[in-house]
């Protein structure tokens, strides 16, 4: 039973590769599905990190889709992560890149309460 779980696992792995990191494509599925679903994850997970930092998209302008989709690509999400963390990442990976100004140090606000 232990020899069929591992088969089992390895081909899941493969095809979350294929799916999610662009891997090749496993044998006895179809070519056409895998590489439709690869682009609609592709454009969902896009989304997200869009809505999430969108002054990141907006800066980006029409350089985010290109950028993200080669990003994504070399930088699969690990499992478990949340994807407020994949924006701040592909954020730094822009910047790291040049793509994006380096963020500049917050001033701290103080107030005092009035009475």
């Amino acid at each position: 039973m232990t020899e069929a779980r591992d088969r089992l696992a390895a081909a899941q792995a493969e095809l979350l590769r294929a799916l999610l990191a662009d891997g090749p494509i496993p044998s006895g599925f179809d070519e056409k599905r895998i590489v439709a679903e690869r682009r609609a994850l592709l454009a969902k997970r896009r989304g997200v990190v869009a809505m999430l930092g969108p002054e990141v998209a907006g800066d980006l302008g029409d350089r985010f889709r290109p950028l993200f989709d080669e990003y994504a690509v070399a930088h699969p999400r690990a499992a478990g992560s949340r994807m407020r963390e994949d924006a701040a990442a592909f954020a730094q990976w822009a910047r790291d890149r040049g793509e994006l100004t380096p963020l500049q140090p917050q001033r701290k606000h103080w107030w005092r309460r009035t009475r």
